[in-house]
């Protein structure tokens, strides 16, 4: 027997996964006859956690569908804002996003970050564990079935990258509630708390502080303040918007 044909069709915005000859309209694809629709659409690059809606001669789908000859496959991105069920929505990233996981963070939002590359293995069990998203550019860790859920970091520029989570998972902000180096939930703090950590010209100079309760890092509105209140108000705004 003739193994099935079958037509795929990407949406516009899975174009970076797929190679540029199936970029555009619907292209032909032989296929085994045993593989799901799920392994099929992953083979051409699309990691399952950027699908949305799989469209077999236009009806929703699921991944476990074995395609038969002559089915159209249209594979949409996922809708935004994009609902994560099951646990609070919180996030884990890879050693490659450090400044975006610093900028969540500073915008409230339950970030775990790995700072030394400790494998993809370990970084799926820590996201299942953790019920994490797993934020990543690596597309093969995002193939990981062992993951709680992923997403893919489209952009290689930090600000680019926030903007992107914050669209896709409208995630709550509390901004300035946690620290920015551990994850750990701020606390107000006297200057006497955290005088071990000031120089003379901080501790002259400011009256307002803030200390980590898990690594016991102090905080205070020091020279970079007016480009985290940037960063901030950038991100409140967005979410003005949508609201």
């Amino acid at each position: 027997m003739n193994a099935p044909e079958i037509h795929v069709e990407f949406a516009p915005e899975l174009a970076v996964f797929v190679p540029s000859d199936r970029r555009r309209g619907s292209t032909a694809l032989r296929t085994d006859g045993v593989s799901t629709l799920g392994h099929v659409v992953e083979s051409l690059g699309v990691p399952l956690t950027e699908v949305g809606a799989l469209l077999v001669d236009g009806r929703d789908t699921p991944v476990g569908h074995v395609p038969r000859d002559g089915e159209r496959v249209g594979v949409r991105p996922v809708a935004r804002p994009q609902r994560v069920p099951g646990a609070p929505l919180r996030f884990l990233l890879d050693v490659h996003l450090g400044t975006l996981a610093r900028r969540l963070r500073l915008l409230g939002v339950d970030t775990a970050y790995e700072s030394t590359d400790i494998g993809d293995p370990a970084l799926a069990a820590r996201s299942a564990a953790e019920q994490r998203v797993m934020l990543s550019r690596d597309r093969g860790l995002l193939r990981r079935r062992e993951l709680w859920a992923g997403a893919y970091v489209y952009s290689t520029r930090p600000e680019e990258q926030l903007r992107d989570v914050l669209d896709r998972f409208d995630p709550e902000l509390r901004p300035w509630t946690r620290c920015t180096a551990c994850n750990g939930l701020l606390r107000e703090a006297t200057k006497d708390e955290v005088a071990g950590q000031l120089a003379h010209g901080t501790r002259r100079t400011y009256d307002v502080f803030a200390q980590c309760r898990t690594c016991g890092r102090a905080y205070w509105k020091g020279a970079h303040h007016d480009q985290l209140e940037a960063i901030v108000e950038g991100a409140l705004s967005m979410r003005g918007r949508r609201g």
